[in-house]
């Protein structure tokens, strides 16, 4: 069994951190099962309780460990990748991967909006826009919060019921007949405030992903302005490139 060595200029919480991630990915430790508790880890690698917490907690910030109230701390199922070089809707994204999703409707308006998104959607100043804030989730767990924003003028019939635990993007293509030609997507870390970790079912101001983006039509038109909060410990991107 390796083990850690005070003699490794590396610290002794890395070490640690290295070693049950190692296992995990050797299928030591599968989705689901518990590892060992801090004082296990202290008497097995001979190291400080400060030490184990250390690097458990590491693990759990990574995504890779998750911790139950009174129960322990469990190996996560692997993040859900999606290949940011890919134009789907969430649902699509989610099919493929054999996930079943459901949504929660938090709000639908029809309003004015900042300077900012009437310039991404092309916009004049006096028209106004749908805004839409969804909860969606992937076998009945939280996963992202998304806000989305269309131009009234281009879908001005869209209801809120359309959009019961349906796709945005399959009702742009099959009742609008929109063809999508290309999406600019920023993605950037930042802190959930109280209301967005309570919805996400996770700690206030953790670190989790924020996806902006503006999706266009085959014409070069906007059709929406898109900002959406993902797990960070539920979820991870790709990229591939190319020589």
């Amino acid at each position: 069994m390796k083990t850690v060595s005070r003699q490794n200029p590396l610290p002794l919480y890395y070490q640690l951190k290295e070693l049950l991630n190692e296992m995990i990915d050797n299928d030591l430790y599968k989705p689901g099962d518990n590892i060992p508790p801090e004082r296990e880890l202290c008497q097995m690698y001979n190291v400080s309780r400060m030490t184990a917490r250390r690097a458990v907690m590491a693990l759990v910030n990574e995504g890779v460990l998750y911790r139950e109230q009174g129960k322990g701390t469990f190996v996560s199922e692997p993040k859900k990748r999606h290949n940011i070089f890919q134009l789907k809707g969430f649902t699509e994204q989610m099919e493929e991967k054999g996930l079943k999703t459901n949504t929660k409707e938090l709000s639908f308006k029809i309003v004015d909006t900042t300077n900012k998104i009437k310039k991404a959607l092309e916009i004049k100043d006096d028209e106004k826009v749908f805004e839409i804030k969804r909860l969606r989730m992937v076998e009945g767990e939280p996963f992202l919060i998304e806000t989305v924003y269309i131009p009234f003028n281009l879908c001005s019939d869209l209801t809120e019921e359309m959009l019961l635990n349906k796709s945005l993007y399959q009702i742009f293509k099959e009742r609008y007949d929109f063809v999508f030609s290309h999406a600019k997507q920023t993605i950037e870390p930042i802190k959930v405030n109280e209301y967005e970790s309570e919805l996400l079912n996770i700690d206030e101001e953790s670190m989790q992903l924020l996806f902006t983006g503006i999706t266009y039509l085959e014409a070069g038109r906007p059709i929406e302005y898109v900002r959406a909060i993902y797990r960070s410990d539920r979820y991870k991107y790709e990229v591939t490139l190319k020589a």
